[in-house]
């Protein structure tokens, strides 16, 4: 569901930057107020393993589509909506800008639609009001799976806003509406399965990482295998990804006969297209040289795509959605320690102030 800067006017991509751009402020605020030990670690890994998981695009039987993580559900039951928005908004910005994954133009539309969505509807009030404290349940698991699919129900539907919003692409509103809901009604049952794994697994290994970053107790199994899991996701599984057109994709094609919207080809558009074009040193998750990309137009493609580009893009991308991540989460602890050191002194010439 990564919306391409063709489907977007400046105005649409410019309101939904500064959407996003304020929750994210918003979210490192919270952040940096109740961070809690062992979040930072956990922010990153999660990131890491986010990235490789959307690389797995899964087939949806009997429709020539496919679908891939959201991975916002999963992040919020594991972390909190506020550093999950967080860590999503730093997957979506690595595979844009180096991965040419989404549009940069989109990328307020991208983070909006995959964080906001399951962080702050679908994870308060329908999986904590399902679930409740229950883990690995059928109450639980049913839980994951509502979740999910209203959260990409919704942000599916503001794809189809946004996109008639921006009016360039011309896609009929109730044709794209109907297309877009029932494939991502299968995407969201198969990532609430997923999610549902996931959080299992966090918890049979260590039940209480799950509240781990409230009592600060260790996570190192956890992190372990949540990046091992990254790391062959991303290094090895991704060359079993599906081949065939995501959600998105196959929905403006069932409209219009094509997977891809020509939009503007000047102005920001193609100023952005330029940039993304420098930034991204592994587009679409490989690297060809020009007689290698002849020979793959010649050949046909096949299944697993065994391919050392989409290894390399795997590691590399969970490497660096990992540093980014940290890195975030370590610069609102720092924030966070160098105004307790604030308070600190302003309380001590205080006191001194009243003792003299």
């Amino acid at each position: 569901m990564h919306m391409a800067d063709a489907l977007i006017s400046p105005a649409v991509g410019g309101t939904m930057w500064a959407a996003s751009a304020g929750l994210i402020a918003y979210c490192a605020r919270k952040v940096r107020l109740t961070l809690r030990d062992n979040l930072v670690p956990m922010m990153g890994v999660l990131g890491a393993f986010i990235f490789a998981a959307q690389m797995i695009n899964f087939t949806i039987p009997g429709t020539g589509s496919s679908g891939h993580l959201g991975g916002g559900l999963i992040l919020a039951i594991l972390l909190g909506p506020y550093a999950a928005f967080l860590v999503i908004a730093s997957v979506l910005t690595v595979q844009a800008f180096f991965f040419a994954d989404g549009g940069l133009l989109a990328l307020g539309c991208n983070i909006f639609n995959l964080g906001f969505y399951p962080s702050f509807i679908a994870y308060p009030f329908v999986y904590r009001a399902i679930a409740k404290v229950q883990r690995g349940t059928p109450r639980a698991w049913a839980a994951a799976i509502i979740a999910a699919v209203v959260g990409l129900q919704l942000g599916a539907f503001s794809v189809v806003l946004e996109t008639r919003a921006s009016g360039i692409s011309e896609l009929p509103l109730g044709a794209f509406v109907l297309l877009m809901s029932p494939i991502h009604l299968a995407i969201g049952v198969v990532e609430g399965l997923a999610t549902a794994v996931v959080v299992s697994f966090v918890a049979r290994a260590r039940p209480e990482a799950l509240s781990a970053a409230e009592t600060g107790m260790g996570l190192r199994p956890v992190l372990i295998g949540l990046l091992v899991a990254a790391a062959v996701t991303g290094g090895a599984v991704s060359w079993f990804a599906s081949a065939h057109p995501d959600g998105l994709e196959w929905s403006i094609a069932k409209v219009t006969g094509t997977e891809e919207v020509s939009g503007s080809e000047s102005g920001l558009h193609k100023e952005l297209s330029s940039v993304q074009e420098k930034t991204a040193f592994l587009p679409d998750y490989g690297f060809k040289s020009g007689a290698e990309a002849a020979e793959s137009e010649e050949q046909p493609a096949s299944w697993p795509a065994v391919s050392a580009g989409t290894s390399v893009s795997g590691l590399v991308g969970g490497a660096i959605t990992l540093m980014l991540a940290c890195a975030v989460g370590l610069m609102l602890k720092l924030g966070r320690a160098t105004r307790d050191r604030h308070d600190h002194t302003s309380q001590s010439v205080i006191m001194g102030s009243g003792e003299s």
